[in-house]
């Protein structure tokens, strides 16, 4: 099975994390922040990988450093997961609708990292959680996920509702672009490897 459990441990985080790709969307998550295990949730019923994270951070400080940690654990348990992506989609891509909320994400499981966020957040906060925090949860999945993220908001209102249609949209184009294509011998890569 395409699984890895990572654990990260440092003077502001303790994480324990573990990932399943050909899962059914199981989600055991507990970070101590409440719209971050929201957010996760919902990540792992549309990337159908079954996820556990149980995290605890220095919440009196703020989420910063638990968020940040646990997009750290994140990429890193998706490409130890993944292992020489043999076989694997690499692309994936998917415009999401939220009621009044549009997004657009793109993806490539490429060994090289990069983000892009065009989607500013209106409201500095949503609930108790920094908006901000959405975009460096995603800088630092995509830099240990090894992956170019482009995260497009075309319109939206809501905050939350914007948060939410980020996750669901990245979950669903990591759902494309780490499934087996029963089409592709080997790595899908001119290159011969997807790892640097």
């Amino acid at each position: 099975m395409r699984q890895s459990d990572i654990q990260r441990e440092t003077a502001e985080t303790r994480i324990q994390l573990s990932v399943v790709l050909d899962g059914t969307g199981k989600c055991d998550v507990q970070t101590g922040v409440g719209f971050l295990d929201h957010m996760l949730t919902l990540f792992a019923r549309h990337s159908l990988i079954d996820l556990s994270v149980h995290a605890k951070g220095d919440l009196e400080v703020d989420a910063h450093h638990t968020t940040e940690d646990t997009g750290i654990c994140l990429g890193q348990g998706i490409r130890q997961a993944l292992g020489d992506k043999s076989g694997i989609r690499r692309y994936g891509h998917l415009t999401l609708p939220m009621e009044e909320t549009l997004v657009t994400t793109a993806l490539d499981l490429s060994g090289r990292s990069y983000l892009v966020f065009n989607a500013p957040i209106p409201a500095p906060k949503i609930g108790d959680f920094d908006s901000e925090l959405v975009e460096d949860f995603w800088q630092a999945f995509a830099a240990n996920s090894l992956c170019n993220l482009h995260i497009l908001l075309h319109y939206g209102r809501n905050s939350h509702h914007i948060a939410e249609a980020i996750f669901k949209s990245v979950a669903r184009s990591l759902r494309m672009a780490i499934e087996i294509d029963p089409r592709q011998q080997g790595v899908p890569s001119s290159k011969g490897t997807l790892n640097s």
